[in-house]
């Protein structure tokens, strides 16, 4: 009897102090609990992704993703000239819905096209400002992708794509607030003292693509009208951290009420295109776009707004070198095509990831993350292994790689670089050729001189940035 007590007594306590590790990995409802969460490590790894605004306003693509709102919110008067000169009078925001008709799209073409882009993470809108959601929504009924338009469920179509055919990691864009719900505009006349909308539609919208759709990213975003605690976001992601199906491996941002960003949450955005140009304390990402002037697509976008891959790339390179993430955004049109021009720079970004991936993924800021004396030179670094087999044992010593992107090549085929200081070991490659180690010298007064050799056109690397790599830097 004193036995079987004993291991009772055992057994009580070792289930206590199971609960007592669970309770105290379990994260509250607050910031410093919340902001307390390691981010997942596959985000930082990454480096970049695609970002996807497709909704409604695809359909007059005219202006911005933000075209109700201007039409009937700012009143501006080519947003209303426009409406008068193609639409019947009495024509409504919701007279374009059945016109989202979503008939080309093709959730694997799209995936290969995303997957070529060498990307490592997509976050389509699940639902824009406009409040229209591209699921089948159970709390925004007739006003989603399944009931009008498209007749299907958009975001469930393209999260398999990706996951069937790329190893791509599926995120979704939410926004809280919507311009003209009633409920939403009710509760702002209250000073948000109300919250019927948050009950009604938004936070029920969070937990049902989170639970339908597992994404791995959420990006949060309309939430700058209202306080965090009329969002209740510190209650909605402490069940994302604990108990939700992807609370081990999901990444927030940082949109989650007024004064929120830059503060509070997973990774920060800041505010659009944060771009900051110096090492962060804290993982952030810069969201962008390749049409300059729109996130969602645009017939009247002139050539002019797209980015250049030059632009591209050199946006990337800063990103990367202070320890961002980068998120391309693309629109797509209402009849589900990822336009030619948008395509061509996602292939364009892939091709040059191929040679130059090694400066990227899984890369950490350097010591330096651009040159003290050539401009637009940016620097990140990996942890390196070299191992040798011999008879009865591998040996395998550590080191540090260090990648210069360098954006412009240098006219003279001189490279000074105040940054690096070389022992005499040190080596200088590039990415993707093959011609052996480039000769270097030291630098009068600090750094080191890379001499470029002349490459025939036809064995260039790459075309627009060209990566060395420094080996056995002391």
């Amino acid at each position: 009897m004193g036995r079987m007590i004993h291991i009772l007594f055992v057994l009580v306590f070792v289930v206590a102090l199971w609960q007592l590790r669970a309770n105290a990995t379990r994260y509250q409802p607050n910031w410093s609990s919340i902001d307390a969460r390691p981010l997942p490590g596959w985000y930082d790894d990454v480096k970049i992704g695609i970002f996807i605004h497709w909704g409604v306003f695809s359909v007059p693509s005219y202006g911005s993703e933000w075209f109700w709102w201007y039409w009937q919110g700012a009143k501006s008067k080519s947003i209303i000239d426009f409406m008068k000169k193609n639409y019947p009078p009495g024509f409504t925001y919701a007279d374009f819905a059945p016109r989202f008709t979503a008939e080309l799209f093709d959730p694997n073409e799209w995936a290969d096209i995303l997957k070529a882009s060498g990307a490592k993470y997509v976050v389509l809108t699940s639902k824009h400002h406009e409040g229209f959601t591209n699921w089948p929504s159970k709390v925004s009924f007739n006003w989603n992708s399944m009931d009008v338009g498209p007749k299907r469920d958009l975001v469930g179509e393209l999260a398999s794509g990706i996951r069937n055919r790329t190893d791509m990691h599926f995120g979704l864009y939410h926004s809280m607030f919507e311009w003209f719900h009633p409920l939403y505009l009710a509760d702002k006349a209250a000073g948000f003292k109300t919250r019927k909308f948050v009950e009604a539609k938004a936070v029920p919208e969070l937990y049902e693509i989170v639970t339908a759709y597992k994404p791995e990213v959420i990006w949060s975003d309309g939430d700058w009208e209202a306080p965090d605690t009329y969002w209740n976001s510190t209650g909605f992601l402490a069940w994302l951290y604990n108990d939700s199906p992807v609370k081990d491996i999901v990444v927030t941002n940082d949109r989650w009420g007024s004064g929120t960003p830059c503060h509070h949450g997973g990774y920060y955005t800041c505010h659009d295109r944060y771009n900051p140009g110096t090492l962060q304390k804290h993982k952030w990402e810069n969201c962008m776009t390749i049409d300059s002037g729109s996130w969602g697509y645009r017939r009247n976008a002139p050539l002019s707004a797209y980015l250049s891959m030059d632009q591209l790339i050199q946006t990337l390179a800063e990103t990367v070198s202070c320890g961002g993430n980068l998120l391309i955004n693309i629109g797509p049109t209402h009849d589900g095509r990822i336009i030619p021009i948008f395509e061509e720079r996602l292939r364009q970004l892939g091709s040059w990831l191929k040679v130059n991936g090694d400066a990227i993924y899984s890369s950490k800021p350097w010591k330096h993350q651009n040159d003290t004396v050539t401009p637009n030179v940016w620097y990140t670094s990996k942890k390196t292994e070299k191992c040798e087999n011999y008879v009865s044992t591998t040996l395998c010593i550590g080191g540090t790689a260090v990648y210069a992107i360098v954006l412009d090549w240098p006219k003279t085929g001189l490279l000074e670089l105040g940054a690096v200081s070389p022992a005499h070991t040190t080596t200088v490659r590039m990415l993707g050729y093959s011609g052996g180690p480039f000769t270097w010298s030291k630098r009068p007064g600090g750094g080191m001189v890379v001499e470029f050799p002349n490459i025939p056109t036809n064995q260039m690397p790459c075309q627009w940035a060209w990566v060395l790599q420094f080996d056995n830097l002391p």
